[in-house]
């Protein structure tokens, strides 16, 4: 009799938790919203989530806040999000660290990238630019390939941390030429950004944000963007399509991912968000500017989101093997 009503109670408070999901759905928003960007303020990533979260603001009715919480190449931010209550009131940031590196570093992260998170939408591409100190010998990004070939092991170049999206855009630059160099991990982007101003280090496998203005006025040189057309910011580099290296193709994506359990119609209302924003034209051109690139129209929403999710991971954990990158 005790285990039948120990089993009712359980039954009951199940009952009254699905309950309680199905009316916040049905009322949602009802309270602010907070994006978790899990890392710090400044770059790029945290940049365009608060050109979001602004936009949101005003379609949803409701506050809509960006909290940084850093830590452990952005697991830290993530496992909070996953452990958040599912009513969509608590949402994260995503990107190749959180979501496909973190796979590769850690052996057990605290989630799993695939299942314990529902993607919502992809906001923004943030194209990746292959800069080079003031003094390296080179005038494109033709010259560097060679000189990288003809000095193996002896050029340095800088990123946030092992498993960064930097990091993987150098190691696969480094597959594609049959070539190698020395990585420099930092605490994060710009003191790599410092470091290579500072002539410390000679290049760097950089995302859009704080490299751009650096590139405008003349302080670095920048070399290559790792897309399929020429950015809107940058209209005089060429692309690596147009430098001969149409597989350098890389980009650090960003996608707002929601807990695993949180109601798919809270889901459409976030996306519907996230979709408005992405068409108005404030926010384009925002976005345009700092070096970063919207979605196109079929890369919005939650499928389009998981798909590219799991083509990521097919592509850079076997990279991240190949290059003796293990889990800790």
């Amino acid at each position: 009799m005790k285990t039948l009503f120990i089993r009712l109670i359980g039954f009951w408070s199940v009952l009254l938790w699905s309950a309680g999901l199905v009316v916040a759905a049905e009322s949602f928003p009802s309270k602010p919203i907070t994006i978790v960007v899990p890392f710090a303020p400044g770059g790029a990533t945290d940049a365009v989530a608060r050109i979001y979260a602004d936009n949101m603001s005003k379609t949803l009715g409701q506050p809509v806040v960006v909290q940084n919480m850093t830590g452990a190449g952005g697991t830290v931010g993530s496992r909070y999000v996953m452990r958040a209550k599912p009513d969509g009131t608590t949402i994260l940031i995503g990107n190749l660290g959180t979501h496909v590196a973190s796979l590769g570093l850690f052996a057990n992260p605290g989630y799993d990238p695939v299942t314990d998170f529902k993607a919502v939408s992809l906001i923004a591409s943030i194209p990746m630019f292959v800069v080079a100190k003031k003094s390296l010998p080179v005038k494109n990004f033709r010259e560097f390939v060679t000189y990288l070939k003809e000095h193996p092991g002896q050029l340095s170049y800088g990123t946030a941390g092992i498993g960064s999206t930097a990091h993987l855009t150098c190691l696969y630059l480094e597959k594609l030429v049959g070539s190698q160099a020395q990585h420099v991990p930092y605490a994060g982007t710009g003191p790599a950004l410092s470091a290579l101003l500072g002539q410390h280090i000679d290049y760097v496998c950089d995302a859009a944000g704080a490299i751009v203005p650096q590139i405008q006025a003349g302080a670095v040189n920048g070399l290559v963007v790792t897309t399929r057309e020429r950015l809107t910011a940058l209209p005089d580099m060429p692309t690596s399509i147009e430098a001969g290296y149409p597989e350098f193709i890389v980009y650090g994506w960003i996608i707002i991912f929601a807990p695993k359990d949180t109601p798919n119609s809270v889901i459409t209302i976030l996306g519907d968000a996230l979709a408005k924003a992405a068409k108005d034209p404030e926010v384009r051109d925002k976005i345009l500017a700092a070096g970063s690139e919207l979605p196109r129209i079929q890369d919005l929403g939650p499928q389009a989101a998981a798909k590219l999710l799991n083509q990521e991971i097919e592509r850079w954990i076997p990279l991240m093997k190949s290059a003796g990158i293990r889990p800790e």
